[in-house]
């Protein structure tokens, strides 16, 4: 028996999956502010459940792969290295000028600056200067270097960040700089600008490669440490990290650009829903991820999910390419309160793992939307995680009480009912922006609600969303770790090279052919097998004049004059699915700006076998709960072991070990060929 490993770092529960000869093995452990300890502790819960031993579970585990939060939190939070950053002189403000607009905040007194990233003291400027075209119009000296980096090690600087202009067309003095430090700082982190990110538009460089260094030094701790403890258990695989592109990296390359892990167990979960969703024969897909402290929520049209080629990260733009996902702060542990305006709020500060929701009985006194469920009668205090962890009732009503009933003059019931449908609308709102905010009927969209708060909720956001159809997986409460192991390596290569139609084919041919013997050097690096590799060429297009572009597929194989028609149509196409029929300027010249490369290796993933439990038995108990889309409180049934029943109509609740359903008044369930829970609500 050999086992695939999934982990999940989530900001209140680690999750983690293992399939073993087509069964899963399911995990949670709360998190932990080290990360490895939350993880070790989880793999624990997964050694024990297969009945194993630690020498024997660590020795079959032939495949690891692991999302987390160790970069998504220092960017949420702010809490970044000391990082340098040596830029061209002249342009030590960049970061400071950013594009000018702040936010969408309408008064002007109320505008803010972008988040440091670094502290202007630790901004050096560099004696050089290269043109647009490549030139060097200004050398740059090994004294020059010398001196620069001095300066910046003198601010106090643990990590540099190299962003030079215009080095995208030429990276010799970036590289010089690397040169120098290898040489008289080898210990020291750095990120080149050239290396990390060649593309044009200076700020989103500069703000993505100062990102990466100043994360690198706190990804390098973590990852040491999580690799000792792991290597001393036994684990002999290579640990596989997910990516924030959708595929995963090992370690080693992970290294090289920490800032490209952002967001990856989010990822992890859209992953596994492209996956359900081609097995259920479902095209249009919505994914609603909701954890202890967000929900994450992201589109796939048929069978494919959004890469945003200007990903936003930390509310700062960068040229990352990343899967496109819609993140709010309203989860299990999201705080409510009241506003200096008498109203109602639901996050995004959250009770985390520790102290917790009030109920958890670990010092938490602040009511967050597990409390306002629990007083609603829809969580079991005694069978949460199988009973596993207590919860108490009577702590989750007086949070609720004293931190909202009270001061908005309400009863208990009524406030943990505003905190269940505020949280609801808000979650909802993030489908609408993926939905509606970009042309597509959320009525032709099939809802697949997955993390362990989110089978509370899934129903009454897709009722009010527009949807009709939900999908709770049977591992919902570790789908996210679950959809890791289905991902596949992905390597991108990318490089500025403006070209435009009346430019040779072969032009073009060559700056792709150049990014394909680096994706070739990858996936032998890799060791990926020849008939699991593939190659996609993809460009960033514009018509001339415009601000920014749209990313298009090329045709396979060389590109030659024959297939400039082709590029035009499609991108063409491209540009009218983006922005609405009759909106490309079909009459202006196009221009290519990015080449890019896609290389993927094809994962070998276990499947898990499909239907539910064989040995589940039902059972069947009432209980007093009050309906959150009705307001009405009212006796429902309670169906443990479901997969022995199969089907059953709303309203009532499933309570699984690790997740508990809601399905609402008019909807029916009932469980799929895979051992899902399919709920098809009422028309409103």
């Amino acid at each position: 028996m050999t086992l695939h490993v999934g982990i999940d770092v989530g900001g209140t529960f680690t999750d983690a999956v293992a399939i073993a000869d087509g069964r899963a093995i399911r995990g949670k452990a709360f998190s932990t502010k080290d990360v490895t300890t939350g993880i070790l502790d989880a793999l624990a819960v997964l050694q024990e459940r297969a009945g194993l031993d630690e020498d024997e579970f660590f020795a079959r585990v032939d495949r690891f792969v692991l999302g987390n939060t160790i970069v998504t939190n220092a960017v949420d939070e702010q809490k970044y290295a000391a990082v340098g950053l040596l830029t061209t002189q002249g342009f030590r403000d960049t970061l400071r000028i950013a594009r000018s607009a702040r936010t969408d905040e309408r008064d002007p007194h109320r505008m803010a600056p972008p988040p440091d990233i670094v502290q202007r003291r630790r901004i050096v400027e560099v004696a050089e200067r290269i043109d647009a075209h490549g030139e060097v119009l200004v050398p740059l000296t090994e004294d020059a270097i010398g001196t620069a980096v001095d300066a910046v090690l003198a601010t106090g600087a643990e990590t540099l960040a190299v962003c030079l202009l215009w080095s995208f067309r030429n990276a010799a003095h970036e590289k010089a700089i690397g040169d120098y430090l290898d040489k008289h700082h080898p210990d020291l982190p750095y990120t080149l600008s050239s290396s990390l990110t060649p593309v044009y538009r200076e700020y989103e460089r500069m703000v993505t490669t100062s990102l990466d260094a100043a994360v690198k030094p706190i990804v390098a701790s973590h990852f040491e440490q999580l690799a000792e403890r792991l290597r001393g258990k036994g684990l002999r695989t290579r640990v596989q990290i997910m990516q924030v592109h959708g595929g995963f990296l090992s370690v080693e390359e992970t290294g090289k650009a920490p800032i490209s892990m952002f967001n990856s167990g989010p990822v992890g979960g859209v992953t596994g829903a492209r996956l359900l969703g081609k097995q259920l024969g479902r095209r249009r897909v919505l994914t609603a991820d909701m954890g202890g402290t967000s929900l994450d929520a992201a589109a796939i049209l048929d069978e494919e999910f959004r890469l945003l080629p200007r990903a936003e990260i930390g509310g700062l733009p960068t040229s990352l390419t990343a899967v496109d996902i819609e993140t709010i702060g309203a989860g299990g542990g999201s705080l409510a309160w009241v506003d200096g305006r008498n109203l109602l709020r639901v996050g995004p500060h959250s009770a985390g793992s520790v102290p917790g929701p009030a109920c958890y009985g670990k010092g938490g006194t602040r009511p967050a939307v597990t409390d306002a469920a629990l007083v609603l009668g829809l969580i079991n205090p005694d069978y949460y995680l199988a009973g596993t962890v207590p919860l108490y009732e009577q702590q989750a009503r007086d949070a609720v009480r004293k931190e909202v009933a009270e001061p908005l003059g309400l009863t208990e019931d009524a406030a943990a009912e505003g905190i269940y449908r505020l949280a609801t609308s808000q979650m909802s709102n993030a489908l609408r922006k993926i939905t509606v905010n970009r042309g597509h009927d959320p009525r032709e969209f099939t809802l697949v609600g997955f993390g362990g708060a989110c089978g509370l909720f899934a129903a009454a956001i897709a009722a009010e969303a527009g949807v009709r159809e939900v999908v709770i997986p049977r591992n919902a409460a570790v789908f996210s770790a679950y959809g890791l192991m289905h991902a596949d390596s992905v390597f991108s290569a990318v490089q500025t090279s403006p070209w435009t139609m009346d430019q040779p084919a072969a032009a073009l041919d060559k700056e792709f052919a150049t990014l394909e013997e680096r994706a070739h050097a990858w996936f032998e690096a890799e060791g990926i097998p020849g008939d699991r590799r593939e190659l996609h060429r993809e460009a960033d297009m514009k018509f001339l004049g415009q601000i920014f572009e749209v990313t298009t597929s090329l045709p396979a194989g060389t590109f030659g004059e024959g297939d400039k028609d082709a590029l035009r149509a499609r991108f063409v196409a491209d540009y009218e699915e983006e922005f609405g029929a009759g909106t490309a300027w079909t009459e202006a010249e196009i221009l290519l700006v990015n080449s890019r490369v896609r290389a993927i290796g094809r994962s070998e993933a276990q499947t898990v076998e499909a239907g539910g439990d064989g040995d589940e038995r039902h059972e069947l108990s009432r209980r007093s709960v009050i309906e959150p889309l009705t307001g009405e409180r009212t006796e429902i049934d309670v169906h443990r072991g479901f997969g022995a029943l199969g089907r059953a109509e709303g309203p009532c609740l499933l309570e699984e070990p690790d997740t508990t359903v809601y399905v609402p008044t008019g909807a029916t369930v009932e469980l799929t060929g895979a051992g899902d829970f399919l709920l098809r609500l009422a028309d409103r």
